[in-house]
C-alpha cells in the first residue's frame, strides 16, 4: 500500500488516542489530552517518521519515539502560553486559560516526565545516543527560551542575535526529529548530520513563517490573535528588520508605537504594519524564509537514501511552506 502524509498523521492521531498519559487525579491529565487532541500539523512526529523511512520502511519501531516528541513539544507549547499570557492555541482556549495557571504548570510537569516514558521504548542498541539528542535538543530549547525572554528587556537586539534564538527554541526540535529519525532507522553518522541540518534549516524559515503569519496571515487558519507580537513587543525578525532599515523618524515613531499599551492594541497594530509596509519587510522576510528552505532542500539532496523517498519528504516540506517549485 502506498505510503502517503494522510496515512502518517492517521497513524500519529491513532497512537495519540489510545495513550491516555495517565488518569487520576483527572484534573492533572485532562489539560494533557486536551492540548494533545487540538490539532496541529503534526509535523514534528511526521518529520521523524519521513526521516526514518528514508532508510527502513517498518514503522514499528519508530511510532513511539515519534509521539514523544509531539508530547515533548507541546509541554513546551503549554509553559510557553502561560509566560506570554497567549489567550488562544490553535484557535482554541491555552490549557492556563481553560483551567488555571497552576495546573498548566503541574500538568506540563508531568507531561515531560510521560514523554521521557514514550522515550524508553526505544530500541536498546539506540537508545544512550537517543536519549543524549533528546536531552541536548530540551536543554537547548530551554535556553532559546530564555533568550527570547531575556530580548523583551533589551532594545539593543540584534539580528543575529535573534536568529541564533530561534534556532535553539524552534529549529532544534525539527533538527533532533529528523536525526532522531535517521538514528533509529540504522542511519550512519553522514546522513544524520545532513537530515539534522536540513531540520535547522526548515525550523528557521518555520519560525520566519511565524513571525509572518502573526502580522499578515489570517486569525481563523493561524489559530492565533493576529498582531499579538506587535501588542506585546516580541522582537521579532519583523521588527528587527524594520529597525535596522528604518531612518530616524521612522525608526522614533516605531519606539513610540511599541511603547503604547494593551488600550491601543488595535491603533499600535495598524500603525506598525504601516512601517513594515513602506520598508518592504513582508518582501524581504519572504525572501529570507526561502533562502531557509532552499538550504534544508540542499541538505535533503545530499542524503544517501531513496530518491522516492526523498522527493516525499522534500514535498512535505514545500508543502508546509507554501513552495510549489
Amino acid at each position: 500500500m502506498l505510503f502517503t502524509i494522510d496515512k502518517a498523521k492517521k497513524i500519529i492521531e491513532k497512537e495519540i488516542e489510545k495513550h491516555t498519559f495517565g488518569e487520576h487525579p483527572n484534573e492533572l491529565y485532562e489539560p494533557i489530552r486536551y492540548i494533545m487532541s487540538i490539532g496541529g500539523k503534526r509535523m514534528r512526529p511526521i518529520l521523524m517518521i519521513l526521516s526514518y523511512r528514508l532508510f527502513n520502511e517498518d514503522l514499528k519501531k519508530c511510532i513511539k519515539p515519534a509521539i514523544a516528541a509531539e508530547a515533548f513539544h507541546n509541554f513546551t507549547l503549554m509553559h510557553d502560553d502561560i509566560m506570554d499570557d497567549a489567550p488562544l492555541r490553535r484557535g482554541k482556549p491555552t490549557v492556563h486559560e481553560k483551567w488555571d495557571v497552576n495546573t498548566a504548570i503541574l500538568s506540563g510537569d508531568v507531561m515531560l516526565v510521560k514523554t521521557y516514558e514514550l522515550l524508553l521504548t526505544v530500541e536498546k542498541k539506540y537508545l544512550h545516543d537517543f536519549l543524549h539528542l533528546f536531552n541536548t535538543m530540551a536543554a537547548r530549547v530551554c535556553e532559546g527560551q530564555q533568550m527570547d525572554m531575556n530580548f523583551e528587556k533589551r532594545e539593543d537586539v540584534t539580528l543575529d542575535e535573534y536568529m541564533e534564538m530561534i534556532k535553539r527554541k524552534t529549529a532544534e526540535l525539527l533538527a533532533f526529529c529528523m536525526e532522531a529519525g535517521a538514528l533509529l532507522a540504522g542511519a550512519d553518522s553522514k546522513n544524520r548530520q545532513l537530515l539534522k541540518d536540513c531540520g535547522y534549516h526548515a525550523g528557521i524559515a518555520f519560525q520566519l513563517m511565524d513571525d509572518l503569519l502573526d502580522l499578515y496571515g489570517d486569525a481563523h487558519i493561524f489559530g492565533k490573535t493576529v498582531g499579538g507580537d506587535i501588542v506585546a513587543n516580541k522582537k521579532t525578525y519583523l521588527l528587527l528588520t524594520a529597525l535596522s532599515r528604518a531612518k530616524e523618524n521612522d525608526k522614533e515613531k516605531l519606539k513610540q508605537l511599541l511603547s503604547l499599551d494593551g488600550i491601543y492594541a488595535e491603533e499600535k497594530i495598524k500603525e506598525v504594519k504601516k512601517i513594515f509596509d513602506k520598508l518592504e519587510v513582508r518582501t524581504i522576510t519572504e525572501l529570507k524564509i526561502n533562502e531557509y528552505f532552499e538550504k534544508a532542500f540542499q541538505c535533503l539532496r545530499k542524503t544517501e537514501a531513496s530518491m522516492m523517498h526523498k522527493n516525499q519528504l522534500k514535498k512535505y516540506l514545500e508543502t508546509l511552506s507554501n513552495r510549489n517549485q
